[in-house]
């Protein structure tokens, strides 16, 4: 049996047992949650290499219990799932620290496919933080520090994502480049990823919240429409 354990929280009796099923099937260890609160002690008392988190929820949302969970492990992924299918709710699920989302109802084939893809990138990553920590480098009017995930210039001093500071790192790297998304989605996200270009979209909306003097009129990372973006030096 495979050593790789899923924490799966929905309070869908029939969806949580589809499931189960589903990943009993291919060799996972699933351990299932009927709401947030459970699935939350679950998380603190034993280890998860993916958590599979519904959004609505009792007891706890699944925005709550992304929340903590990130508050205690940075690094273990985590898939939302919504049966909504809004744009908000993916915005907010991204910004608490999700590694992707689904909209109920989906494939199963596609379900194993984005699993695996995360699992995928949650190793890539975790061999990467082995690797000695890149030097501070400059971006814009900012200083950009790796190993504190720190942005500071301009009078202020931000806190980046993992996420944030892999696209900051990727624009740095190309400076007056046009970059297609999906060429940002292959450097960031890793070949493996099967979601839209609307999540990498939503990360820049959030990135440029935090780097632009007037993030409706960008003049750091500016938009090349039909294409991509563009780190402008």
């Amino acid at each position: 049996m495979s050593q790789i354990k899923v924490l799966v929280a929905e309070d869908d009796m029939n969806i949580r047992m589809g499931l189960v099923d589903t990943l009993e099937s291919e060799d996972y260890r699933v351990v299932e949650a009927k709401d947030g609160k459970a699935a939350l002690e679950l998380f603190k008392t034993d280890f998860f290499d993916l958590v599979l988190l519904d959004i609505m929820m009792p007891e706890k949302s699944g925005y709550d219990v992304c929340r903590e969970i990130r508050a205690i492990n940075e690094d273990v992924p985590i898939i939302m799932l919504t049966a909504k299918g809004e744009e908000i709710d993916k915005v907010v699920g991204l910004q608490l620290g999700a590694d992707d989302y689904m909209t109920k109802p989906f494939g199963v084939h596609e379900l194993l496919a984005r699993i695996s893809a995360v699992l995928r990138r949650s190793k890539r990553q975790a061999k990467a933080k082995k690797e000695p920590v890149q030097s501070p480098f400059i971006f814009g009017k900012f200083e950009v520090n790796p190993k504190t995930f720190k942005l500071s210039g301009q009078g202020r001093n931000i806190d980046l994502s993992e996420r944030e500071l892999t696209l900051i790192r990727h624009f740095h790297d190309h400076p007056g480049e046009v970059l297609s998304r999906d060429n940002i989605l292959n450097a960031v996200w890793g070949i493996d990823y099967f979601g839209t270009t609307r999540t990498l979209d939503q990360h820049i909306a959030q990135l440029r919240k935090k780097i632009e003097t007037d993030p409706s009129n960008p003049s750091l990372i500016t938009t090349v429409h039909g294409v991509g973006y563009r780190y402008e030096t």
